[in-house]
């Protein structure tokens, strides 16, 4: 059998490809939200209006609007997407997302897939996939046109959620398939770097990684410096080149960012939340959460808990 042909038909025009896929992201997105779907890496939004920003952390990604349009920033520069222009993201970032175009009638409708970086290693060694000519400068995130290829790709994906069956099969291919079209597009410069054994865009990776691993622990840059075989003065720079954060000012987004789960999710004794995020003040737990979100702990949690109902 045929494997590219049962999974790449003929390309659909782009506009049917959209309309195809709008349709299929709205009906897996009844209500506003984040919807997770039958295929793991796969995640489909949905806002039927203009948001504020709201603070995140995105993983290595391929992020684009069926329907809509959504503005990203990253540290001090903005980047949009929408139905024409995908976003790359090659290392988790901590980011502030605003849906920018949406209406109750044409609402917002995202499609956002992460990527398996052991596939994406692969491919770039069993493809001989040449690094870029120059380590790519800034955060780990790309905008860019989106090809046809991909949306077609992307599509076709989406499609197989209205036959279960065949996901175990098809799906793996069709990211694979995915994967190789974001790692050769001008908006995979930086990912191809990154999965280059011992670039600089690698070690910085395997630093958050070290980082997210020991968020709550106090973090000394002279041993993470070590564990990335780089100076303390380099990692210090190329991390914040990458992220837009320095490493301490990493952890604690991290910190932050777990205890606001921790609070959604229906915990109200802030001392012990602060606590098992790594902080000993309570004082100063209080005062950071603050300034990133814009709210005491308790009051944040209570407005995000009602928008969610």
């Amino acid at each position: 059998m045929d494997l590219h042909r049962l999974v790449a038909p003929p390309a659909p025009e782009r506009g049917s490809a959209l309309a195809e896929l709008a349709r299929i992201v709205e009906r897996f997105s009844p209500i506003d939200g984040e919807h997770r779907t039958a295929i793991e890496p796969l995640t489909f939004h949905r806002y039927s209006a203009p948001s504020a920003g709201e603070y995140t952390f995105s993983k290595v990604a391929l992020i684009f609007a069926a329907q809509g349009a959504k503005q990203i920033t990253a540290g001090d520069q903005s980047y949009r997407y929408d139905t024409a222009h995908c976003l790359v993201v090659s290392i988790d970032l901590p980011i502030v997302g605003r849906v920018i175009e949406a209406s109750r009638e044409r609402p917002y409708l995202c499609f956002a897939l992460e990527l398996d970086i052991a596939l994406a290693t692969d491919l770039v060694v069993s493809r001989d996939l040449p690094p870029p000519d120059a380590a790519p400068a800034g955060p780990g995130i790309s905008a860019g046109a989106l090809p046809p290829a991909l949306l077609d790709a992307a599509c076709r994906l989406a499609r197989l959620l209205d036959t279960p069956r065949d996901i175990p099969t098809l799906a793996p291919l069709i990211q694979q398939e995915i994967i190789y079209r974001v790692l050769t597009s001008s908006q995979g410069a930086r990912l191809r770097d990154a999965l280059v054994a011992d670039s600089r865009t690698s070690r910085i990776g395997r630093a958050v990684e070290w980082v997210k691993a020991h968020y709550a622990a106090p973090l000394r840059l002279d041993v993470l410096a070590s564990h990335v075989n780089m100076s303390v003065s380099s990692l210090h720079r190329h991390f914040k080149d990458s992220t837009s954060l320095s490493p301490l000012q990493y952890q604690k987004r991290l910190r932050l960012f777990e205890a606001r789960r921790r609070l959604m999710q229906g915990a109200t004794d802030l001392g012990v939340v602060a606590a098992a995020v790594g902080y000993d003040s309570l004082s100063q737990f209080h005062r950071e959460y603050k300034r990133l979100f814009g709210a005491p702990p308790m009051q944040d949690a209570v407005r995000l808990r009602t928008e969610r109902r």
